[in-house]
């Protein structure tokens, strides 16, 4: 049975992106830190060397003066009231004052690409990343068993730029986009990431949150965003199977109840488990394919296919074997589920 869901929701925007470790304000102060200390050191050095300056104005060197000579030797103004006049002094502007001049203005187009570039250049990827989401798959949860499911999409052969992967962890999304992903942190249980993502638009989601309770809860979000999405969930209580139905959800998976059919057919055989998990991987020799039937299939039975093994159709949303009678004869609209072999190149 679901338990409370004890995640709170989060207050993040929602941005397909990888937010940085150290928050935006701790970036600024530290550079402003940096900044008032490369100024002290000049200021400090110019006072101790005063006797070096001139001042055109009165002949005399104040700190107000220092610290005024500093601030326009660094900002490159130099409006030529105060001087430095003794070798040291000079010295002392080419080689320190000037390399100072450079950071001070690094640090400053840093600070401005960060603030102002930086998330202007953000939000426009982002809105070209949305705009080309079209017939992707959202992977919500890259856990262990999310983030097996997006390697096994990839070695199917799916680009993993029609993969969208959304998560709360950093360390899991930054694993993800690594593998070329797009991610998102956020909540998926909230409209707000599920609209950022276009769920609406994709063709399929897997939902493997960690808790039962959340990937539900998901799974309800997704279903009232999207009607006609296609949705695999992982669930592993046997008595969530149903809830997760009635939430919505195409797919129900049970990893402890797929295991349990491993276990219990290698006890039937040493090699059915083998073909099962052959069927299962990407790297089997043999994989399952659905697919729509062609308009020359219409009216043979499905043992007549020459594309593979057939084994089951779907018509009107109802399972036929194909030793049923259904299946003696192929109908439009009819989705068939075939064995097909892999080439040798493949393997």
């Amino acid at each position: 049975m679901v338990g409370p869901n004890r995640q709170q929701p989060s207050d993040r925007n929602g941005e397909l992106r990888r937010k940085s470790g150290f928050s935006r304000w701790g970036s600024l102060w530290l550079r402003v830190g940096a900044v008032v200390g490369l100024i002290g050191i000049a200021v400090a050095v110019h006072w101790f060397d005063r006797e070096g300056l001139v001042d055109s104005v009165d002949g005399n060197v104040s700190f107000s003066d220092v610290v005024y000579f500093t601030m326009i030797s660094i900002t490159t103004t130099g409006y030529g009231d105060i001087t430095p006049v003794t070798d040291r002094a000079r010295m002392f502007d080419a080689l320190i004052v000037t390399p100072l001049r450079i950071f001070v203005i690094l640090i400053f187009v840093g600070t401005a690409y960060d603030f102002v570039l930086k998330r202007t250049w953000e939000r426009w990827r982002m809105s070209i990343i949305q705009k080309n989401l079209h017939n992707h798959i959202v992977v919500a949860g890259f856990g262990i068993s999310g983030s097996e499911a997006v390697d096994e999409l990839l070695e199917r052969g799916i680009d993993p730029s029609e993969i969208v992967v959304i998560d709360q962890d950093h360390g899991r999304l930054e694993a993800a986009e690594k593998r070329g992903c797009n991610v998102m942190e956020g909540d998926a249980s909230r409209d707000k990431t599920l609209n950022q993502v276009r769920v609406a638009r994709a063709r399929s989601m897997i939902v493997s949150s960690g808790r039962d309770d959340t990937s539900i809860l998901v799974v309800l979000t997704a279903r009232a965003l999207a009607p006609k999405l296609a949705i695999s969930v992982l669930v592993r209580a046997s008595d969530n199977e149903q809830l997760a139905r009635q939430a919505g959800a195409s797919n129900v998976i049970n990893p402890v109840s797929f295991a349990g059919l491993l276990l219990a057919g290698s006890c039937h055989g040493p090699h059915i488990s083998d073909y099962m998990a052959d069927l299962a991987s990407a790297t089997g020799r043999v994989a399952l394919r659905e697919r729509m039937a062609t308009h020359m299939e219409e009216g043979l039975p499905l043992g007549a296919i020459q594309t593979g093994l057939g084994v089951r159709i779907y018509r009107n949303g109802k399972p036929y074997g194909f030793w049923e009678e259904e299946a003696k004869q192929i109908l439009e609209g009819d989705l068939i589920v075939e064995i097909v072999g892999k080439p040798d190149d493949e393997e």
